[in-house]
């Protein structure tokens, strides 16, 4: 235990002063101070002069040197001598970053199939807020959501606030975000929001201020809950000591809202709603729709039938009763708003118009974002509560009102300069402009363009944002403390009783010492630590009554170390998770799934190949015909060379060389580079399925392998810039080593279900169709009459050790085709592997009519074969055991092989035209 008297007290802070060097490292002047939770004054020998009246027993004047009670608590928690005290933060922060890494966190700025994906930036201390603080956010941010709320059932009822002045008809029907189509539409349940997110900042005074305020697709949900994960585990103690508030209630509070108002009520099936994996935050919606057990779908996945959505499956078209969408407003529906749009689904706003489907939030909620509403909303809080607004916003003034923008434009240099109609490209919109950052001329250059359309112009009054202090380690020298400007995101929820609710923490976003910088501009992020009224489990964690609309239900509940922070530790009951058992499958996801089986399988049947051609190549054996010959035949076939290669038996050197640079030809749709990032591009397409131990062993092994042509400057490669062979031959063991890994996490670590399924049946048709026509080649070749053609065969197959282990010696035709060909219990016999291939089918034979247990007998049932029906003993000496002659007269097995190779493919294009599209009688009602 740490000793937290005040008479230790003293001597803690002692230490930290000294060692954090805090009288230089400090909230620039006029700025909140959160280290020290005082303003930092003009003279830093000076202590703040003064205080707001409101909360001012909180708010007490504090020497420069002293340090707020949640930070001094933290730096007790820290080793007490200097240098051991920033070896443990930096080692914190490296497993911070670990952490981060490992679980697959990132944030990407317009993701590239051909650009790694960018790790989410993370501090490693959290912004603590106390129970005061945070009682006065909580009302204030209840009561601006039930204003909101208001402010939209008007908008698209009876339109009081515009026909009597109290709106202006430019922010409401002016504004792109305001969707006729939606007027006169009675939201399902009542409400219109469903969930809204607040960014504020803490000012001067030391109050929170609102600056905006998202309600189309509000981001942070799924990265404040990562950060709480891995920042927890940071600092365990002080985490338990500061009694932090739990969040699991509230994310199930949001989806029991949602299916509270739909139509189906508890048994609602919800879906997420994505733009897909190159979207910057895709990682948070697989995070979300994994945490809250929603079908995480893209607009491609649904379709609009009677007026009702439904989300195409492998078990047919479900209907889906509510839609959580991360999709802005403009692109939900081709079908009304934008027609160029690949996002939506058509006819989204009929269903919705209809009352068949609930979409969190009811489309036409982005004229709410607008800033210049903001100073509109004291006004319109009096008329539609008859209350003062508890939570300020910081003054806003709407150019179009000509009174307003005559008072501010003289002021412009102490102003932020926005957009009107952000986020919209029909109307002018442009990045926030710092007025205080602009010299004399760019001022009056922007007077101008503010007189020529005052409309699309709002100024705002710049606010001295808060610092939080944050942990560098990149920095030159030794790391240290440096403070950065802090925003503060927090959401609001509607629950099923009616009222709201809100998330008892946030997403702080950190900017540079300049200014807050966007996350898509290299801002970082922090955890959000919210202090209960009391450590006592049964205090009440509400700050308004139940008649302000907010939740009863939520408990606070202390942490303990071995709990997660945001563990949920409630139990459903049986019949509803026997109900929920059965998942389902999405065409889009079965597809992904399948191809994501068929590239891993190809990967490493190609990645094999190339490992045993180049061993073949620096052998004894590199001048035997049989072996060359099958090396050139088998990586034409397979485009592991460029056409016009010399074959292996012309030029041994060039051959080499060229299969080298094969493997990261980016013009090659069959290399192995192509198909190992194939795997990566259908994985993420189903990330949501995938473990984070997962999806890092995908991106890890994809990553180590381009690593090579990077280091060896090979943007495209050539045969005479290339890493040597031995350097070559140790990276394909080690990304075999990876592929292993994966197809253990494929095999053992994924729910077996229908999606599995045809993940696996990919495999196995891959492997089906490779191995059977290497088999056919290496016997028309003559490889099996020559005993290191003979261990080829076996090397390609991996069944060398079986071989021997069963055969030793007897290395006969016959015991080849028994290992390789109808052994029921190797995972790499053919016969294995249709077998396989066969169950599969026939698990599925719930679905498609059945179609798939016809399909399963055109599959040849090579395990009941005898060896000898394939090769049949030699009893005449008059038979030939030439290349020539196996070519001439074929054994039977070459006609069974031929059958193998036509079923895989056979198998293959069945699949994809029963599951992967929907092509049913289809009746659209797309009238109003």
């Amino acid at each position: 235990m740490h000793d937290t008297s005040p008479q230790a007290i003293p001597a803690q802070e002692a230490q930290a002063v000294s060692w954090l060097a805090l009288e230089e490292e400090r909230a620039p002047a006029g700025h909140w101070d959160e280290l020290r939770a005082q303003v930092t004054p003009a003279n830093p020998t000076q202590t703040q002069a003064s205080k707001p009246a409101q909360n001012q027993s909180q708010r007490i004047a504090l020497p420069s040197h002293t340090l707020s009670g949640p930070w001094r608590n933290l730096v007790a928690q820290l080793p007490t001598n200097t240098s051991d005290r920033q070896a443990d933060l930096n080692a914190r922060m490296a497993h911070l970053q670990r952490q981060v890494r490992d679980n697959g966190i990132t944030y990407n700025v317009y993701a590239a199939a051909d650009q790694p994906q960018r790790p989410w930036s993370l501090d490693l201390f959290p912004l603590m807020l106390g129970h005061a603080d945070w009682q006065h956010i909580e009302a204030g941010v209840v009561q601006r959501m039930q204003l909101l709320e208001r402010i939209m059932a008007d908008a698209y009822g009876p339109q009081q606030l515009v026909l009597n002045g109290q709106l202006p008809a430019a922010l409401v029907h002016g504004h792109p975000g305001y969707l006729p189509a939606m007027q006169g539409v009675n939201p399902l349940g009542g409400r219109y929001l469903s969930l809204a997110a607040f960014d504020l900042a803490r000012g001067p005074d030391g109050k929170w201020w609102l600056l905006s305020q998202r309600t189309q697709a509000p981001s942070g949900l799924g990265y404040l809950l990562e950060n709480r994960q891995i920042v927890s585990r940071q600092f365990p103690q002080a985490f338990e000591s500061f009694a932090v508030q739990r969040l699991a209630e509230t994310y199930r509070t949001l989806i029991d809202g949602i299916k509270a108002r739909s139509q189906a009520g508890a048994s609602a099936h919800i879906a997420l709603l994505t733009p897909g994996p190159y979207n910057e935050t895709y990682f948070e919606h697989a995070y979300l729709a994994r945490y809250l057990g929603l079908s995480l779908v893209q607009g491609n996945d649904l379709t609009v039938r009677d007026n009702k959505l439904y989300l195409k499956t492998l078990q047919g078209l479900q209907q889906v009763h509510g839609l959580l969408k991360r999709v802005d407003d403009d692109w939900i529906d081709p079908l009304e708003l934008r027609a160029d749009s690949t996002l939506g689904v058509p006819g989204l706003l009929q269903a919705v118009r209809s009352g068949n489907v609930l979409v969190a939030n009811t489309p036409g909620s982005g004229f709410l974002e607008s800033n210049a509403l903001l100073g509109f909303m004291p006004g319109l809080a009096q008329k539609l509560l008859g209350q003062e607004l508890q939570l300020p916003a910081t003054p806003s003034w709407w150019c179009g009102e000509a009174a307003a923008f005559q008072d501010v434009l003289p002021h412009l240099n102490n102003c932020v300069i926005k957009p009107t109609y952000p986020y919209h490209t029909d109307r002018q919109s442009f990045e926030p402009v710092l007025g205080h950052t602009l010299t004399r001329r760019e001022q009056d250059e922007w007077t101008g363009r503010i007189l020529r359309d005052p409309d699309a112009h709002t100024l705002q009054s710049w606010l001295p944002l808060s610092y939080q202090p944050t942990w560098q380690t990149g920095v030159p020298g030794a790391s240290c403390i440096q403070s950065r400007p802090v925003e503060l995101r927090v959401f609001a929820v509607a629950n099923a009783q009616g009222g709201w609710q809100v998330l008892p923490g946030g997403l702080a976003r950190l900017g540079t010492r300049e200014g807050i910088a966007s996350m898509q501009r290299g801002g970082s992020s922090a955890d959000v630590w919210v202090q209960s009224p009391s450590a006592v489990p049964k205090a009440s964690t509400q700050a308004a009554s139940p008649s302000q609309g907010q939740s009863q239900s939520q408990k606070p509940v202390r942490p303990t170390p071995t709990a997660s922070p945001t563990a949920d530790t409630s139990i459903p009951a049986a019949s509803d998770a026997v109900a929920q058992r059965q998942r389902l499958v999405t065409s889009r996801a079965a597809e992904n799934l399948f191809w994501m089986g068929r590239y891993t399988e190809r990967t490493e049947n190609t990645l094999r190949l190339v490992r045993l051609s180049l061993e073949i190549l620096g052998s004894e054996n590199q001048n035997l015909p049989c072996l060359l010959n099958f090396m050139t035949r088998m990586a034409t076939r397979h485009g592991l060379v460029r056409a016009g290669v010399p074959a292996a038996t012309q030029a041994h050197r060039v051959f080499e060389r060229s299969l080298i640079a094969g493997l990261w030809d980016q013009e090659l749709a069959t290399s192995v580079g192509f198909n190992l990032r194939s795997v990566r591009l259908a994985a993420a397409s189903v990330r949501e399925r995938l473990s984070p131990e997962h999806w890092r062993l995908l991106e890890e092994a994809e990553s180590r392998f381009f690593q090579l042509a990077k280091t060896s400057a090979m943007p495209q490669p050539t045969p005479d810039a290339l890493p040597d062979t031995v350097a070559v031959q140790r990276l394909l063991a080690d990304t075999s080593q990876m592929l292993a890994a994966l197809t253990g996490a494929q095999t053992d670590r994924m729910s077996r279900d229908d999606g599995w399924r045809l993940l696996s049946m990919g495999r196995h048709i891959e492997r089906l169709e490779f191995l059977s026509q290497a088999l056919s080649e290496a016997v028309q070749l003559g490889l099996i009459e020559e005993q290191a053609g003979f261990d080829a065969v076996l090397d390609l197959f991996d069944s060398t050790i079986s071989f021997h282990a069963q055969y030793q010696q007897s290395r006969t035709p016959q015991a080849l085709m028994d290992l390789l060909v109808t052994d029921p219990d190797n995972p790499r016999s053919l016969g294995w592997v249709a077998h396989t291939l066969r169950s599969r089918l026939r698990r599925m034979g719930h679905l498609a009519d059945g179609a798939t247990l016809t399909l399963s007998n055109r599959l040849p049932a090579l395990i009941e074969l005898r060896p000898e029906a394939l090769w049949p003993l030699d009893t005449s000496q008059e038979a030939s055991t030439s290349a020539a002659a196996s070519s001439t007269h074929p054994r039977p097995l070459q006609a069974t092989l031929g059958q193998c190779q036509s079923a895989a493919r056979e198998v293959s294009d069945q699949l994809c035209s029963l599951f992967f599209t929907h092509s049913g009688e289809a009746r659209y009602s797309v009238g109003a």
